[in-house]
């Protein structure tokens, strides 16, 4: 058995899953588009500029991507997020600066922990949404 994370781009972010695939793959080592299948003409769902299945990696770590113009009645939530741990300060700063900018949000600022306010996780943690709705959490591990 194999788990992958699913990215369906719906609604407001409809449109934008090859900008954002294009944007992860170039900050991220290691990262590469598989690929992608768009929409036929006249195919349910979708139009030929949408991406109907797409495959792309992360850091070598697979996720899928689709998206659809249909009328959902949800989108991307905080509640679902993807966790970043690594040991390179320089590495987590980087990526959650280039995440959370240009429209994105900042939900936890970087910082580092001292005892209070530990959330556990490490010794320096942040959380981000980025300008495409999805959530990162950060953590620099020990």
């Amino acid at each position: 058995m194999r788990t992958t994370t699913f990215l369906t781009f719906v609604g407001d972010q409809c449109g934008k899953a090859e900008e954002a695939i294009n944007f992860y793959t170039d900050i991220f080592p290691n990262s590469e588009i598989k690929s992608i299948k768009k929409y036929s003409e006249g195919e349910a769902g979708g139009t030929p500029e949408l991406i109907k299945y797409g495959v792309f990696t992360l850091n070598g770590t697979d996720y899928m991507v689709s998206e659809s113009n249909y009328n959902h009645a949800w989108s991307f939530t905080p509640a679902v997020s993807i966790f970043i741990s690594d040991n390179s300060d320089g590495v987590i700063q980087t990526l959650f600066e280039k995440l959370s900018a240009n429209g994105g949000q900042i939900m936890v600022p970087l910082d580092n922990y001292d005892g209070e306010g530990d959330y556990g996780f490490g010794k320096k943690y942040g959380w981000c949404e980025d300008k495409f709705g999805i959530s990162w959490q950060f953590v620099l591990s020990e």
